[in-house]
């Protein structure tokens, strides 16, 4: 643990570069646990980058902690790569543009060549930008979906996905030998742009992202004729430009926006959670379409990587899970190009390990082969570009997670929350002139494949003590493992992080290929799962549930049942 005391009196001196670090820390004097909770530790660097609240402090995303990464990207970089080039956007957050032209300082310093976006924009233009302008790394600066209070800076490798585990432990390794305020080398952004060390991103580059996305289509002209009416909300965040234009230029001319959430606002301050998994993020959009004959609501998260969609039920909108909308898609996806003979010889569907099974009942009508991957769309990213470098990158027909991420498209190496408007507004227009709603559509799938009734429990746990307590409830799960869920025996245990897996009615052992990662999977023996995994980005427990009925009252019953359960195991 750090010196704290120590640490405190050094910052309160020393951190004048933000004029909101020193009053914040003077506010704090005498309280020992906020000062704990603000150096006990440094923001930890993993391959998601940092992600801390904001403020003053070792446990901070402030530009100290900014400049540190930075300057140990830019040590890793400099020894890796002869003459290396970075691309770096930034979001809606507070500070983001001033931590993105911070960094790009740093890297300039360093020798190291910058492209910035000159506006805020969606991650995956990030990604987009660091393939097309052939750089060594991205960063970006965002929080994705989380609270203002947050904000972040993710790092990318130059095959456009999040860093890969060995460049950045390579990477933490100079971060941890960088003194925050002696041993960073910076320079001022407009230094930086007046010595032709960093350029902004040019329309062409832009131009490109949009005929890239644009080319993902695969009914093109019948989006056009369906007249689709869409309510569109970006939650104050980076997507509000890029949606809008792509809907345009798809054909989809009546799109109302949001008023209260559509300029770029840190604060979200009609939406304290800026998460489309949650439906208080569309409380604003159904307010809009009252009274009209909309029939779909779409709402993008800050970075504009995740979409989360509403859809017409009579009077009323209900919300579509992330696993649902994966569903719909691939179905969509796989039938389509069958019918109009596209699909082609070996087609591959991507998924996180936690998303829903029932994208593998629809991939075996089509023979389409299902990858399971670790959660973290980089681990999608990483196959799309071993598809590439066997030419095989056609295969690739979708790629998703259940939490509200999709690509379709080799464009990007990360989830696509452009891309994914498009193809749900092109689905629902096709659906739409059949006569069928997406809720009917869903509907549908479930009556072909069977009731798949996927639920996700979040269970926060903050500050120094939280962290402590997840790592506690990982070792109890391990050391005694659960025997049953709502009364359902557990049938097969696998554990990622021990790469082993075990069949608990005969004992056999089997291996796990997949990278190790703090999981643990329970398969009962009615086809039900559970999965828990602490969650990569945020202080809190994930509990994954799949309950399988033969009809929504049973598998909710199930659900209800499962959750006890796991509430009970976890203390919580």
């Amino acid at each position: 643990m750090n010196d704290i005391s120590k640490l405190y009196d050094l910052w309160l001196s020393s951190a004048t570069a933000d004029e909101d670090l020193i009053p914040e820390l003077e506010s704090v004097k005498g309280d020992e646990e906020a000062i704990l909770d603000r150096f006990y530790k440094n923001l930890e660097f993993g391959t998601a980058g940092l992600r801390g609240v904001i403020g003053a402090g070792t446990n901070r995303m402030n530009v100290y902690t900014v400049n540190q990464a930075t300057q140990g990207l830019a040590d890793y970089l400099n020894e890796a790569f002869d003459e290396p080039s970075v691309a770096i956007a930034y979001d809606s957050r507070i500070k983001s543009k001033e931590f993105a032209e911070s960094a790009a300082g740093v890297l300039a310093a360093n020798g190291i060549k910058v492209y910035i976006y000159p506006e805020l924009v969606p991650t995956p233009m990030l990604s987009f930008a660091v393939r097309r302008l052939n750089c060594s790394s991205g960063i970006i600066i965002t929080a994705s979906h989380n609270p203002s209070k947050y904000n972040g800076f993710k790092c990318y490798d130059p095959n456009g996905y999040q860093m890969t585990d060995e460049a950045a432990a390579k990477t933490y390794d100079y971060i941890q030998n960088i003194d925050m305020f002696t041993g960073v080398k910076t320079m001022s952004f407009d230094d930086a742009l007046a010595e032709d060390m960093v350029d902004f991103i040019e329309d062409w580059l832009y131009d490109e992202f949009y005929a890239e996305v644009l080319s993902c289509r695969v009914n093109a002209d019948k989006i056009k004729k369906a007249d689709l009416k869409v309510v569109y909300t970006p939650l104050n965040g980076a997507g509000n430009k890029p949606v809008r234009k792509i809907l345009k230029k798809a054909g989809i001319k009546d799109v109302i926006v949001v008023k209260e959430q559509e300029k770029p606002d840190g604060n979200f301050p009609t939406c304290p959670y800026p998460n489309p998994e949650i439906r208080q993020a569309f409380e604003c959009a159904i307010e809009t379409a009252k009274g009209t004959d909309v029939d779909l609501l779409l709402a993008t998260d800050p970075d504009c990587d995740r979409v989360g969609i509403a859809v017409r039920d009579g009077d009323d909108f209900v919300l579509m899970t992330g696993n649902e909308v994966g569903a719909m898609l691939c179905e969509y996806l796989l039938s389509n190009l069958k019918e109009q003979n596209k699909l082609p010889e070996n087609p591959v569907v991507v998924k996180s390990i936690v998303t829903t099974p029932l994208i593998e009942a629809i991939c075996s009508n089509y023979g389409a082969e299902v990858a399971d991957l670790l959660t973290g769309f980089k681990y999608i990213g990483e196959l799309i570009t071993s598809l590439e470098k066997d030419g095989k990158e056609d295969s690739f027909i979708v790629g998703m997670e259940e939490s509200y991420g999709y690509l379709r498209g080799i464009h990007a190496r990360d989830k696509d929350a452009v891309v994914a408007s498009l193809m749900i507004a092109e689905m629902a227009a096709v659906y739409k002139l059949q006569g069928l709603s997406l809720k009917q559509f869903m509907d549908s799938i479930y009556e072909k494949y069977g009731m798949y009734l996927n639920t996700v429990l979040n269970f926060a746990f903050e500050g120094a003590s939280g962290m402590q307590k997840m790592s506690d409830i990982m070792s109890s799960l391990r050391e005694n493992s659960p025997t049953a869920f709502a009364d359902k025996k557990v049938v097969k245990v696998a554990d990622y992080q021990t790469s082993k897996i075990v069949d608990t009615t005969t004992g056999e052992e089997s291996a796990i290929t997949l990278p190790k990662s703090n999981v643990l999977s329970y398969s009962l023996e009615d086809n039900s799962k559970v999965i828990v995994r602490p969650s990569g980005t945020e202080p809190k427990i994930k509990v994954y549930i799949t309950a399988c009925g033969e009809t929504r009252n049973e598998s909710e019953e199930k659900t209800a049942l499962i959750s006890d359960d796991a509430k009970k195991l976890l203390g919580v």
